[in-house]
C-alpha cells in the first residue's frame, strides 16, 4: 500500500465530509414575509453563501467576509475577503457594514448568519477608542501566548461591537437564524466565530483572567474597555436560533468508515482534543507504542484518528502552524519507527498562517532529515515545522477547502 496517498484519502474523506453544499440543503428556512438577509463570516462563509443560494428559490441578499483567497463568487450576496489570523481594515470596513445590513428590519424580516471558524479575525469591529492597531497587536500577542480558542474569543468578544451576540441585538426585531459549521473543540455556538448572533456565557471577569494568565499587559484602552459593565456582552436573543450543520464528529466518522473499508481497525480518541500540539503529539506516539507492544485498544493494522484543535506556545522564530508543530513533534517522539505513518492537518486547508493545510510523517522521516543536515530536534525547539517539512517534500497543500472543521490527524500502524 501507498501509506502516503491513503492517509491524503482519509484527510480528502473528512473534508468532503463537511462541505456546505452537501450540509446546507437539509437546513433551510422557511421563507419569511419580509426580505431575507444573509450575512456571515468565516473561512467557509463564502462556500456557505454559495450553497445557500444554490438551493433557494427565493430573493436573497447580503454580505459575508471571509479570509483573502476564500471567496466564492455569488449572484446576490456580496463577498468581501478580508486578513486573518491578525485582523485589518477590510475587515473592520465589513464588519461595520454588516451591522447597518441588520439594523431597521422588522419583524417579518429573517436574517440568515453563515458562521463558521475564522470569524473572530475576518469580523473584527473593535470598540471605540480602542484602534485597529491595538487589536492586532493584542491578536498577535494571544497567538504566540498559548491561549486556547475559548479564551482568545472571551477576549475578543468583550471588545467588539459586534461580536458576542451583537449583530443578533443589532437585528431586533427581525427574527435570527445563524447556521455554523463547528471548528472548535465542544461545538460551543458561542465560541465559533466568536459568536455575533448568539448569547455568550463568558464574561469581562472571564476576559481579565485570560490576560492575568498569559502576562499578557492590555493597553489602556482595552483595560477600560474590559473593567466597564456597559461592555457585556448578550446574555439571551429571543430573536436567534441556531443550527449546526457540519461539525468535526461527522469528518472523523468519515475517515474511519474509509479506514475500515480499506480493512483497518479504527481507533478514535475524538474530536475534541486540546492542549500544546507537542504535548498532544508525545499522548499519540505513547500510544502508538502500547499498540505495538501489544496493550493498545486496538491490534494492528489500525488507523487512529483524532480531531480538536491544539496551541502553541511560540518561543522560536520559525515557521509553522499547530498541525505541523505536532507532525514534527510526533517524528521526534517515533524517531523512525518501522511501519508507522501520520497526517496532521487543518480541514480550512491552512495551517496557522502558511500556505500548507499540514504535514505527513514516514518511518524514514528522521533518516532523510539527517541526510538533508536538518536537526529535528533543533527545528521543533524553534517552532519550526513548515521549514522542516518544507525541506524534506512532506508539507500538505490543498489551498483553501472552502470549509472548516478543524485538524484533523490520522496515524497508520502496521
Amino acid at each position: 500500500m501507498d501509506h502516503r496517498a491513503f492517509l491524503l484519502s482519509l484527510f480528502e474523506a473528512a473534508v468532503a465530509a463537511a462541505q456546505p453544499a452537501l450540509r446546507i440543503c437539509d437546513f433551510l428556512p422557511t421563507a419569511p414575509r419580509g426580505r431575507l438577509v444573509v450575512v456571515g463570516a468565516g473561512k467557509a462563509s463564502a462556500a456557505m453563501a454559495k450553497a445557500f443560494e444554490d438551493a433557494w428559490s427565493g430573493p436573497v441578499e447580503g454580505l459575508v467576509v471571509t479570509r483573502y483567497g476564500h471567496g466564492v463568487p455569488c449572484r446576490h450576496i456580496e463577498i468581501v475577503e478580508a486578513a486573518h489570523p491578525v485582523p485589518d481594515a477590510a475587515g473592520m470596513a465589513a464588519a461595520g457594514r454588516m451591522l447597518e445590513c441588520v439594523r431597521g428590519l422588522g419583524a417579518d424580516d429573517l436574517v440568515v448568519a453563515l458562521m463558521s471558524g475564522g470569524g473572530s479575525a475576518v469580523l473584527s469591529l473593535p470598540a471605540p477608542p480602542i484602534a485597529l492597531d491595538e487589536f492586532r497587536t493584542l491578536t498577535s500577542a494571544l497567538l504566540k501566548s498559548g491561549a486556547n480558542i475559548v479564551e482568545m474569543n472571551a477576549v475578543r468578544k468583550h471588545l467588539s461591537t459586534i461580536s458576542g451576540g451583537r449583530l443578533a441585538q443589532a437585528a431586533s426585531p427581525a427574527r435570527v437564524l445563524t447556521l455554523a459549521i463547528s471548528d472548535v473543540p465542544g461545538d460551543d455556538p458561542s465560541t465559533i466565530g466568536s459568536g455575533p448572533t448568539v448569547p455568550d456565557p463568558t464574561t469581562l471577569a472571564d476576559a481579565r483572567a485570560v490576560f492575568a494568565k498569559y502576562g499578557i499587559v492590555p493597553s489602556p484602552a482595552i483595560a477600560a474597555r474590559l473593567a466597564d459593565p456597559a461592555a457585556e456582552t448578550a446574555k439571551a436573543l429571543p430573536n436567534a436560533d441556531y443550527r449546526l450543520i457540519a461539525a468535526p464528529i461527522q469528518s472523523l466518522d468519515a475517515a474511519a468508515a474509509a479506514a475500515r473499508k480499506a480493512g483497518f481497525a479504527v481507533h478514535s480518541l475524538g474530536p475534541d482534543l486540546e492542549g500544546e500540539s507537542r504535548d498532544v503529539a508525545a499522548a499519540h506516539a505513547r500510544l502508538v507504542r502500547d499498540i505495538r507492544a501489544g496493550r493498545g485498544p486496538v491490534a494492528a493494522p489500525c488507523v487512529l484518528l483524532s480531531g480538536g484543535e491544539t496551541t502553541v506556545t511560540v518561543r522560536g522564530k520559525g515557521r509553522g502552524g499547530r498541525n505541523a508543530e505536532f507532525a514534527l513533534a510526533l517524528a521526534v517522539e517515533l524517531d523512525g519507527m518501522d511501519g508507522v505513518w501520520a497526517i496532521a492537518g487543518d480541514t480550512d486547508g491552512i495551517d496557522g498562517t502558511e500556505d500548507n493545510a499540514g504535514a505527513v510523517v514516514t518511518p524514514d522521516t528522521p533518516v532523510r532529515a539527517r541526510k538533508a543536515g536538518i536537526d529535528a530536534k533543533e527545528r521543533l525547539a524553534d517552532n519550526d515545522g513548515y521549514g522542516f517539512f518544507s525541506a524534506l517534500g512532506d508539507l500538505v497543500v490543498t489551498g483553501p477547502t472552502h470549509t472548516n472543521v478543524n485538524d484533523f490527524r490520522a496515524i497508520v500502524v502496521v
